[in-house]
């Protein structure tokens, strides 16, 4: 049993702070899962230990404090009564900051806890932010969280560059197995960004950790994220996003119910049931969404019980499942219409997946490579993502 806790880079950062920190004024990127091992807001604890130098918040998709869905649902700029400071949103009428928020700040710092998963916006609001330090000319903090999911395994595919958007805008995989402070590190060196970066990074974090591991709370980093259990599924179950099926918003499992009022429950199941699904349990459900797809709808399904976190392959789990919804209902399943994401062309299944193979691969089973659909350079990630590295491979 471990019995050392995982010290974040906001607490390393109080105790040595980098050099853009220690005089100027700066801003802050972070939400509500943006906490120190006491809970309390970062906004709050960098206050206390930088007076007068915190200028302005911003806010990444879902709003300061978590409050608002997904797909486009925008939060409004409002304001950090605590401290009378101007929250900006960046996901409304821009994704990246703009000259007047950034005006007035000597650096920008960015503390958020990613999910480990490339459709999760907060990485790319964190690429937003490079450009717009380097636009500015200041340097960037980013204050260094664990991958829930631990640094060790990666799952594909990689995200094919025409397939870009603001759920996928860098060739990565789908569980990309870095920090949030190593994709910064990667982004400046890949997209040539010409900015100033500071990474203050974790003591003590190794990559076979998974959350639970690091002994941190849990706080949820988005609405539909409430349970590690969620982060878990979510690699593979977030590409039920593009299609009709129910990925359980609307009800207290998000990504770990799948249905629709066409699934029969027990059928899912039992396909599923009689193949490996690592780490996973399968049984079946009903259940009806108080919003979202099918809302106030009794859903068929399945309900996925992670056993063995260390062990789940989501995106391939999620593969088998879709496939076998396609064979068994393929005149109720279909995928849904754009716009999603701000991208209003791409269906929204070939921008989560990456490209268009899945779609295909439904739409001709005949010629369908299921089992390719999984199959993606690892090693060549591997070597790509080895120069941003701050903790040793496991």
């Amino acid at each position: 049993m471990r019995e050392r806790r995982v010290q974040i880079g906001l607490s390393a950062c109080l105790e040595h702070p980098p050099g853009p920190l220690q005089s100027g004024n700066f801003g802050l990127v972070m939400n509500q899962a943006s906490v120190d091992q006491q809970l309390q807001l970062s906004c709050d604890v960098l206050n206390d230990r930088f007076p007068g130098q915190l200028k302005a918040l911003f806010s990444p998709q879902h709003g300061l404090w978590g409050e608002e869905q997904a797909n486009m649902i925008e939060s409004r700029d409002g304001r950090y009564t605590p401290l009378d400071l101007p929250i900006y949103s960046l996901y409304s009428k821009t994704r990246r900051p703009t000259a007047d928020m950034m005006r007035g700040l000597d650096v920008l710092v960015v503390d958020l806890q990613d999910v480990g998963t490339r459709v999760y916006t907060f990485i790319w609001t964190l690429l937003e932010c490079l450009h717009a330090c380097a636009d500015a000319g200041i340097p960037i903090v980013v204050l260094d969280r664990p991958n829930p999911l631990g640094g060790a395994v990666a799952e594909g595919p990689l995200l094919c560059s025409g397939f870009r958007s603001f759920v996928g805008n860098a060739e990565i995989p789908l569980r990309h197995a870095l920090t949030i402070g190593e994709l910064a590190a990667l982004f400046r060196l890949e997209h040539h960004i010409d900015v100033e970066l500071h990474v203050v990074p974790m003591q003590d974090w190794q990559r076979s950790l998974m959350f639970p591991e690091t002994l941190l709370p849990w706080v949820m980093p988005s609405p539909n994220m409430p349970r590690f259990e969620t982060a878990v599924l979510y690699p593979g179950q977030v590409l039920l996003e593009g299609t009709n099926l129910s990925e359980g918003r609307g009800t207290t499992a998000p990504f770990e119910f799948v249905g629709a009022p066409y699934i029969d429950g027990d059928r899912l199941a039992s396909m599923l049931s009689g193949q490996a699904n690592p780490g996973v349990r399968v049984r079946p459900v009903r259940y009806r969404p108080t919003f979202d797809k099918w809302a106030n709808q009794i859903c068929g399904g399945v309900s996925l019980h992670v056993t063995e976190p260390e062990n789940v392959r989501s995106v391939a789990l999620t593969l088998r499942l879709l496939k076998a919804v396609w064979q068994l209902w393929p005149d109720d399943f279909s995928w849904l219409d754009p716009p999603y994401e701000y991208e209003y062309q791409k269906l929204p299944i070939d921008i989560l997946f990456g490209s268009d193979r899945l779609r295909i691969a439904c739409e001709q089973p005949a010629t369908a490579d299921w089992n390719g659909l999984a199959d993606w350079p690892e090693d060549a990630w591997w070597q790509r993502a080895e120069s941003a590295l701050l903790y040793p491979p496991t």
